[in-house]
């Protein structure tokens, strides 16, 4: 679309999954709507590459998780993405003698005995952080610190545990063969969308909610908002009047870091497919790899927490020079000569993303209800951050989106044709 509209029913902020979501399920409403996206793309934090010829990359989300109740799963069949079922590698297939397999079996009991651990903090509705229940003195806290970096963006002293056991988890992960990223991007590309038009300011002081932006100014009855918490927390886009529990929800929602890289594998046909390295570091600054994705000839890295934030402050490639170093310390340096750098996120230095995805700070588990809940009738809210049960994930998002549409129309009194 190259001009906006002046007015319109509905206007959504952000192409993500939630946006997406949302657009979707007002079309045949009769209800006018268009989605405003700051990015040149459509998919937000859902974001597929063609690294090289030879490799795809999902810069951003990957993983089906919870497939079985992944609304993206049938959305993939029915696009016609093959969806792939093995089983991830992050238990199993462990490649190399860095994790041996005695110390990864101890591992994995401290692990278990951790979350068993947490989840009887959580029985107490105790909104403790979860590093409480790490077991004091236990040799592998800090690697299984390193594990919420992944999981969650964030060390655990940053972690609600209730937040943590509101999150439904089926142990069911699949992937999308053509990506991620890519399928979510087929997903919205029937949907009215304005690129490279980035919202500063939701007036609604007026009957009509006013909305400026950088391709110019339209109207609007309602809005829909699916922008990540952190463009919220720092008031990248304003509201006015201003909306001072939103903010406060969205602080208490802050986007953590988690950061991939994908480097190009030499002689990939000596090393396993969808392999799993890692070492017994004992230290939280650490990354785990994938070899060979999809029998790619690559090796996947994943950084989280405050040493993602750490790498991406060091500027471009620090995460690939890391994920090198690392990996020829498990694996030797002959392995450098057969590693090439192709691709690699940084979200946090991302101006419409600020971060990866939230986790709720100790204390502030309820805030997901506080930021989803509308305004007026008039502004509504979505977004992974706002899913009471699959927040960071881009299918929560999708869902969100849809719940966000279906308050609209019950605001509408128009019924959905």
């Amino acid at each position: 679309m190259s001009s906006l509209p002046s007015s319109v029913d509905v206007a959504i902020i952000g192409a993500g999954a939630a946006g997406l979501g949302a657009a979707h399920a007002l079309h045949g409403s009769g209800l006018s709507a268009i989605v405003l996206e700051a990015r040149d793309r459509l998919g937000g934090r859902a974001w597929t590459v063609q690294a090289s010829p030879d490799v795809t990359f999902d810069v951003g989300c990957g993983w089906l998780h919870s497939a079985d109740n992944n609304s993206f799963v049938p959305i993939a069949r029915q696009l016609d993405f093959e969806v792939n079922k093995d089983l991830p590698p992050w238990r199993e297939r462990t490649f190399g003698n860095a994790f041996p397999q005695a110390e990864r079996d101890d591992f994995m009991r401290a692990m278990d005995a951790f979350y068993e651990r947490l989840w009887e903090a959580a029985r107490k509705s105790d909104d403790a952080p979860a590093s409480q229940s790490l077991e004091p003195g236990n040799r592998w806290n800090p690697m299984i610190d390193a594990v919420s970096t992944y999981i969650n963006g964030c060390e655990l002293q940053n972690m609600s545990t209730l937040d943590w056991d509101a999150y439904e988890d089926s142990d069911l992960n699949w992937r999308v063969r053509r990506g991620y990223g890519a399928l979510i991007a087929a997903y919205g590309a029937p949907c009215p969308v304005a690129l490279n038009c980035n919202v500063k300011l939701i007036d609604h002081s007026d009957k009509r909610i006013r909305i400026e932006t950088s391709l110019g100014t339209l109207t609007a009855d309602k809005v829909i908002v699916t922008v990540p918490t952190n463009l919220i927390a720092d008031e990248a886009i304003r509201f006015s009047p201003q909306l001072p529990a939103k903010l406060d929800a969205a602080a208490g929602l802050p986007l953590g870091v988690d950061d991939k890289v994908t480097l190009a594998l030499g002689d990939a046909e000596a090393f396993p497919k969808e392999g799993n390295l890692r070492g017994a570091t004992m230290r939280t600054d650490m990354g785990t790899y994938h070899i060979r994705p999809f029998g790619q000839p690559c090796i996947e890295g994943f950084f989280g927490g405050r040493f993602a934030r750490e790498l991406e402050d060091a500027g471009e490639g620090a995460i690939a020079a890391q994920s090198i170093d690392e990996i020829a310390g498990f694996l030797g340096n002959d392995i450098r000569h057969k590693l090439k750098p192709l691709y690699e996120s940084r979200w946090t230095h991302d101006p419409f993303a600020r971060g990866s995805y939230s986790h709720a700070l100790p204390g502030h588990a309820g805030d997901r209800a506080v930021l989803a809940a509308p305004v007026d009738g008039r502004l509504f809210f979505a977004g992974e951050a706002t899913s009471p049960n699959f927040f960071t994930t881009a299918h929560g998002a999708r869902d969100s989106g849809e719940r966000a549409a279906r308050e609209v129309l019950a605001a509408s009194a128009k019924p959905q044709q």
